[in-house]
């Protein structure tokens, strides 16, 4: 039997935590609007409003991607960081991600700037979101990342070449997706808070890459 689900009453005690964390894995794993998560929903009886939708991503998202990194292996010793453009509200941000060898988001940054206070805040940043340091940094050649090793993780090696860095780059091809898909980012704040919940939800029951060989590492 379908039920319904109307924006103004608690539906996540209506319908239970199941189509709450499905509504809101389906958002964030799939390039789908709240609208379409709202008919894939209907195609299975349930009747939910794509505003509702919305309001379970918001509210959710961000736990829902964090109890799913906590439940993540430790991710691997090398690490690649990467930054790339993006357009929010017609003007041009960067946004700063870091990715171990198995291509896991460890952390994203949106930040106005690529400079070296940018990479030191995202250096900074990152041991303490990923909760380890790692053996082995690689970038591409921005000249602000290596003053941001010297000065934060002096003890780790860093590899500055970029091609060593396709990593980090092909890691970015997921938000490129979204972006198109929403058309466009629209709050530097939004974005973050997307990007954040998007990182840690989307990889959930993708198949893993196959394991590596140690003699690449």
């Amino acid at each position: 039997m379908r039920r319904r689900c109307h924006v103004g009453r608690p539906a996540w005690d209506d319908l239970g935590v199941e189509v709450i964390a499905h509504c809101v894995w389906l958002y964030f794993r799939f390039p789908l609007s709240f609208r379409e998560v709202e008919e894939l929903m209907l195609e299975r009886g349930v009747l939910v409003s794509h505003e509702t939708v919305r309001r379970w991503c918001a509210k959710f998202g961000q736990i829902y991607a964090n109890g799913l990194r906590r439940r993540r292996p430790r991710p691997g010793d090398k690490w690649h960081l990467d930054e790339v453009f993006v357009r929010i509200n017609g003007e041009s941000k960067y946004l700063w991600r870091a990715v171990d060898a198995d291509g896991a988001v460890l952390d994203i940054l949106v930040q106005n700037r690529r400079d070296k206070a940018a990479a030191r805040r995202f250096f900074r940043r990152l041991p303490k979101t990923a909760r380890t340091v790692p053996r082995v940094i690689v970038t591409d050649k921005l000249r602000s990342c290596r003053t941001a090793h010297r000065q934060v993780m002096p003890s780790v090696e860093h590899r500055s070449h970029k091609g060593l860095n396709n990593r980090a780059e092909n890691s970015h091809q997921p938000t490129r997706q979204r972006e198109r898909a929403m058309k466009g980012f629209r709050s530097v704040d939004g974005t973050q808070r997307f990007l954040a919940a998007f990182s840690g939800t989307s990889p959930h029951f993708r198949p893993r890459r196959a394991a590596r060989d140690p003699r690449t590492q």
